[in-house]
């Protein structure tokens, strides 16, 4: 399987195609509203739903230096891997709720990610941390896996009417899934910055 970052290329910015929204890419690319499917080049991929314009996942050390991060984010300070235009709130309980067998109502119940800082009271960026249960979960996850959980949280997503490419759900865990390891093997947790 190849890696977000080789998946994701010659994305257009969606100012240039008016669609509103994009957001700053892994490695130099760009990801976001719209992107081109790598499979058949001039068709484009668009998530329509209320939506984060950037997701950034990255590994930090502790709840206060990924606090530290929110005003401007994580790039140049901790590894990170970014994402754009997905409700991720929802999508980190919807991945858990998948991976564990668990209800939206269980997980949020009992596993939500908490919000370590939101200095603007919703009106600006804000960093949660991905649940433990979450990390394990994807540091665990197997090809086959990641690709099951993938399916079915698109079709989650369909039942909400929301369409979200199928490709993409499986790069968006893959990629988490790798920082997730990371994370396993040091003393470090995993956070994610919302813009």
């Amino acid at each position: 399987m190849k890696s977000v970052p080789d998946l994701m290329v010659n994305l257009v910015p969606a100012a240039d195609l008016d669609l509103g929204l994009w957001a700053d890419g892994i490695p130099g690319r760009q990801v976001g509203f719209c992107w081109p499917l790598a499979d058949r080049p001039g068709r484009w991929n668009r998530h329509y739903a209320p939506v984060s314009i950037v997701i950034k996942f990255f590994v930090a050390p502790d709840a206060e230096a990924a606090a530290a991060v929110a005003e401007g984010g994580p790039d140049g300070v901790f590894e990170s891997l970014t994402f754009g235009n997905f409700d991720v709130e929802e999508a980190l309980i919807e991945w858990e709720g998948i991976f564990t067998g668990r209800s939206f109502e269980e997980v949020l119940d009992d596993d939500v990610a908490e919000t370590v800082v939101d200095p603007d009271d919703g009106e600006g960026p804000l960093v949660l941390a991905v649940s433990g249960t979450l990390r394990d979960a994807l540091c665990t996850a197997v090809e086959h896996r990641l690709a099951e959980v993938s399916r079915l949280w698109v079709a989650e997503r369909a039942a909400d009417g929301e369409v979200f490419d199928p490709e993409i759900a499986v790069w968006i865990l893959s990629g988490l899934a790798d920082l997730a390891r990371a994370v396993r093997e040091g003393d470090e947790n995993l956070y994610c910055w919302v813009a």
